[in-house]
């Protein structure tokens, strides 16, 4: 049985771990009010932008048509992958890196044999990862959560973008968590490039004419590149704001487990401070007697 010192000391190191946790839970909930604000903002706004692009980009047809539809033969693929860059937030970043490495074994893997599969890591997680099993990886943008303000995530959207049109890549996918709540969070495998055009039922098969203000030109090399840009910066957003619940609820748990361990803790204690006072009156008692015989 453990002596009364090494109890103390192991009850006073998990008192010291739950204060940790428990303030490591505070930071992740404040976070969490930020992030979640910011998506729950886009949301809607993306969701509009991306039925305007659908429609523009189909009828965007010819000579007019958006670069940015243009399907071509898969030899060449970038795969962004968005993780955190610090730990602590339960099986967030290995959710990410499990799907997209799944994503490269059922999809990509010939990509992958003809080293013409590229990884864009945001965040540090999936940068290390990546790195230490002998992906061709594009470090540029790994450190992308130390300020994800909409103009330093709007670079790496471009880079992929520019890729895409220049030919240096077929297709462009997206790897993320979305935010649904606190403790849920789901994971998306999205195409970003090209853009694919989702038909209504009702309008499916008929073609509209728009009339295009101020020229179909501009909706080409603004609008079409914009709405990317954002829809990109919505993944990123999507993906902080499921990392501050991920860490917000895993340290929670951790609080919860420490508590129980501190239960489990002084319940020992007690036992070992009692048997040290039973030994000790045993051993009191014993030497009256042995006295009194004497």
């Amino acid at each position: 049985m453990a002596n009364l010192k090494e109890v103390r000391t192991r009850i006073q190191s998990v008192k010291s771990t739950q204060q940790i946790t428990k303030a490591m839970k505070m930071v992740a909930a404040s976070r969490l009010r930020k992030a979640q604000d910011a998506i729950l903002q886009l949301r809607p706004y993306v969701g509009k932008l991306n039925m305007i692009r659908d429609h523009v980009s189909g009828s965007l047809t010819g000579e007019h048509a958006s670069e940015y539809v243009v399907e071509r033969e898969v030899e060449k693929v970038l795969i962004v992958v968005i993780t955190s860059d610090r730990g602590l937030c339960g099986a967030f970043n290995s959710n990410v890196i499990k799907s997209a490495v799944s994503l490269i074994e059922e999809e990509y893997q010939q990509q992958k044999d003809n080293n013409a599969l590229w990884i864009m890591p945001l965040g540090r997680k999936g940068f290390d990862f990546f790195t230490k099993n002998g992906y061709q990886v594009i470090d540029d943008f790994s450190l992308i959560f130390q300020d994800i303000a909409f103009n330093n995530v709007k670079k790496a959207a471009e880079f992929a973008m520019n890729g895409f049109v220049e030919g240096q890549f077929d297709r462009v996918m997206i790897v993320y968590n979305e935010f649904k709540n606190v403790a849920t969070q789901i994971l998306n495998r999205e195409q970003f490039l090209p853009i694919l055009i989702e038909e209504d039922e009702d309008t499916e098969g008929k073609k509209t004419d728009y009339i295009f203000e101020p020229s179909i030109e501009f909706i080409i090399q603004e609008m079409i590149p914009s709405m990317l840009k954002i829809q990109f910066y919505k993944a990123v957003l999507e993906s902080n704001a499921s990392e501050q619940g991920a860490r917000m609820t895993a340290m929670d748990q951790a609080s919860e487990n420490a508590g129980e361990l501190l239960k489990d803790l002084r319940l020992l204690y007690n036992r070992t401070r009692q048997a040290a006072i039973t030994k000790e009156i045993l051993e009191i008692v014993g030497g009256a007697e042995a006295l009194e015989n004497g």
